[in-house]
């Protein structure tokens, strides 16, 4: 058996913004039919995805699918409490533990994966980690729900997945803070902040279009942009003697605690 096969797929959160864009991508890509969709959301969702069923009842869903993913808050998970009888459990919450969800959902085959914000344009990068009760063929459907949505990696321990949510999981945050920051600094200096905006959107863009596209690591690029000794040398230079990577890093440990206190 590969991919997801003839399998059913119960999306528990599957109205909301995360679940809807992993069952977009899983259409969209025609990784699976609606027919074999079962979808929770506390709110009502007439006419997302046809031909899917929904439902309220969280244990109706896990008692109708052969693969449980849980897209719910971490802070809401305290309140789930459904019994999957061992079926593959795949959560894309953060910060809660295999043990966490081993005791309150009664299943030893699980996955903990972090997709990003980008899943919406199936562009996220999705690690992802398997306790060692998952089979082959739990990790093959795993690889398959995530490279519907982007890119996918599988890790071999828990807390590389804790510590890459606070960089792949961000999605665009780390990217728009930098491009606000020279947006400001342009408006500042009477550009217009119409042209402001749409300099540096273009800008986001296009870089995402040149990574994607060469599959470069980005030292490579700032090496080389040092080496051509032109005006950006001096920005990127003065950057990094002011700490640039100190603040990243201290940024990604704050992540990270903070990590610790959602669920």
């Amino acid at each position: 058996m590969t991919g997801l096969a003839n399998l059913r797929l119960g999306v528990v959160g599957g109205g909301g913004w995360l679940g809807k864009a992993i069952v977009q991508c899983l259409l969209d890509s025609g990784t699976i039919t609606p027919d074999r969709l079962y979808l929770s959301s506390r709110r009502p969702r007439a006419g997302l995805f046809p031909g899917a069923t929904w439902t309220h009842d969280n244990q109706l869903l896990v008692d109708n699918s052969d693969i449980v993913l849980v897209s719910v808050r971490p802070g809401d998970f305290a309140a789930m409490e459904v019994a999957t009888q061992g079926k593959l459990v795949i959560s894309v919450m953060a910060g809660v533990s295999f043990a966490r969800i081993q005791a309150q959902l009664h299943s030893d085959r699980i996955i903990r994966a972090l997709p990003n914000a980008a899943a919406e344009v199936a562009r996220s990068h999705t690690p992802w980690v398997a306790t060692p009760a998952c089979t082959d063929n739990d990790r093959i459907a795993a690889q398959t729900v995530f490279e519907a949505c982007g890119k996918a990696d599988e890790l071999t321990q828990e807390r590389q997945v804790d510590y890459l949510a606070a960089i792949s999981g961000t999605g665009p945050a780390f990217p728009a803070l930098l491009a606000d920051a020279l947006r400001r600094h342009a408006i500042a200096h009477d550009i217009p902040a119409e042209v402001a905006r749409r300099a540096v959107n273009t800008l986001l863009v296009g870089t995402g279009r040149l990574v994607e596209a060469q599959d470069r690591c980005p030292a490579d690029v700032v090496d080389e942009f040092i080496a051509y000794q032109g005006m950006l040398t001096a920005a990127l230079e003065t950057m990094k003697a002011d700490g640039f990577d100190d603040i990243v890093g201290k940024g990604i440990e704050a992540a990270l605690k903070k990590a610790n206190t959602l669920s």
